[in-house]
């Protein structure tokens, strides 16, 4: 009977220091150590087809690889990527789900909306950077607009008669088309689109007269025909693109513009999980396949840029956007 009261004390006293020491064995660097064990998956803001979705799924397959799991692209389209934005926010902080926050959400949605269902800082925990990318100005390969200035000159005889398209109020697309329209004096009308495929069949098909894309997208319609490119935002010629000039070189040195992109997930990720996403996605930044594919697209990587740094470089982008706003005039009223 004593030896049987005895076990019982013992088990008693002893189970919460078993608990205690099998938490402290699954603390967070133990979890990071285990992480992942299981699939990860990255939103993105935009409809298959685009910059954003084609460079994620060519980034996810080596990040995978990196990672040692299975990296599924899921795509939110809707209002420019808040909506992406706003599940992200919403998910578990454990390093299963990550975002593609692009300037739009994290640089200048919130300039351009009375109200956003985030804080591009505060909401998400910053894992690394991504890309940068001119733009490309296309029309259609029947339309009458041979060069940029041809197509501005009808813009000021004809106000608000144009139209461009964008992926989404606040976008890249949207504030390039509104800066043109602010620099040269004349009225364009923005039609906003869930993504750059539909606006794209659009402005093939005519029913709009030109839009802002990179060349990911638009390069293959240029080859083929179905395009005419007039001029890129960036402050160099692209390499995809020799014979296209940059807006500085036509004469329009205040439109100029380049997209970004960054990889964050939701506020609350540990340290140690969220060190090991950045290191493997600074290695697949310097992956030769990855460099090579970005290269060809007219994409500037982002090495060596995890969250202090990035956490900078959003900073900086939000003041510049913030500017870029109030000059474009494309606030919501």
């Amino acid at each position: 009977m004593l030896r049987s009261t005895t076990a019982q004390w013992l088990r008693r006293v002893l189970a919460p220091a078993a608990i205690l020491l099998a938490c402290l064995a699954h603390g967070p660097h133990a979890l990071a150590q285990d992480y992942p064990n299981r699939p990860i998956t990255w939103v993105v803001g935009f409809p298959p087809g685009g910059i954003s979705d084609l460079g994620t799924r060519f980034v996810a397959k080596v990040l995978g690889e990196k990672l040692g799991t299975q990296i599924i692209v899921d795509n939110k389209p809707g209002a420019g990527g808040l909506v992406a934005g706003e599940f992200v926010a919403r998910a578990k902080p454990d390093g299963y789900t990550v975002f593609y926050g692009s300037n739009g959400p994290l640089g200048t949605h919130k300039f351009i909306y009375k109200k956003i269902p985030f804080d591009p800082l505060t909401s998400f925990t910053l894992i690394h950077g991504f890309g940068s990318s001119p733009l490309i100005l296309v029309v259609p390969a029947n339309s009458p607009f041979k060069t940029l200035k041809e197509l501005v000159d009808f813009a000021a005889a004809n106000p608000g008669k144009l139209t461009f398209g964008s992926v989404g109020n606040g976008s890249a697309a949207h504030l390039v088309g509104e800066l043109l329209g602010s620099q040269t004096g004349t009225k364009l009308t923005h039609v906003p689109y869930k993504g750059s495929s539909p606006a794209m069949i659009d402005v093939m098909g005519g029913r709009i007269d030109f839009i802002f894309d990179y060349s990911i997208v638009v390069k293959p319609l240029i080859d083929s025909g179905k395009l005419r490119a007039l001029t890129t935002t960036g402050t160099v010629r692209l390499p995809g693109h020799p014979d296209v000039a940059t807006t500085t070189e036509l004469g329009f040195s205040g439109v100029q513009l380049t997209a970004w992109a960054t990889l964050v997930g939701p506020a609350g990720i540990p340290p140690a999980v969220t060190a090991k996403l950045a290191r493997a996605m600074n290695e697949t930044l310097k992956d030769p396949s990855v460099i090579k594919y970005h290269e060809d697209q007219g994409v500037t990587l982002m090495p060596d840029m995890p969250g202090d740094r990035l956490r900078e470089f959003i900073i900086k982008e939000q003041a510049k956007f913030k500017d870029l706003v109030e000059r474009s005039g494309a606030a919501e009223q």
